[in-house]
């Protein structure tokens, strides 16, 4: 599935391919929640990296986490003029680069159920949903995005 994403002022738009577009996972650890914005959690989907096209480059700036002296190998990409978050990548896992649905324009497939991740970094002024078809966990889930949508069989073309 080819999606098409930007950001909000539209100085960047990018696309790629997706065979794992369904936004099922929402993380509210402090890296998400404080550079996404929005409801307090960041949704990552997946991306094939050597599908990604990319113009208005010269407005892409990075952030890297840096945690004590450690500089995170994950770099997140964003608009240096509107400030909206765009992908994450890096070079632990370079075949793949990790959209933000929330710069996606494609109208994304409905997930039958959302994991809710690092629930033990949520801020304490958010609600998180509660549903029976919902998963939830303390940090991160030992199952990847492509395993997911290989278990439930929502792969895309």
């Amino acid at each position: 599935m080819q999606l098409n994403g930007s950001c909000h002022c539209g100085a960047i738009k990018f696309r790629l391919v997706s065979h794992t577009p369904q936004p099922y996972m929402r993380c509210y650890c402090s890296i998400c929640r404080k550079t996404g914005g929005g409801g307090g959690y960041a949704i990552n989907i997946m991306g094939e990296a050597k599908s990604l096209k990319v113009t208005g480059k010269k407005f892409l700036s990075v952030y890297r986490v840096k945690q004590g002296r450690t500089l995170s190998s994950a770099h997140r990409y964003f608009c240096s003029r509107c400030g909206s978050a765009l992908w994450a990548a890096g070079p632990h896992w370079p075949q793949w680069v990790y959209p933000f649905a929330s710069a996606i324009d494609t109208a994304l497939p409905q997930p039958k159920e959302t994991q809710h991740i690092m629930l033990d970094f949520a801020a304490p002024w958010v609600e998180v949903p509660k549903k029976k078809s919902d998963r939830y966990f303390p940090s991160y889930p030992k199952e990847a995005i492509i395993d997911w949508h290989k278990q439930r069989g929502v792969l895309a073309d």
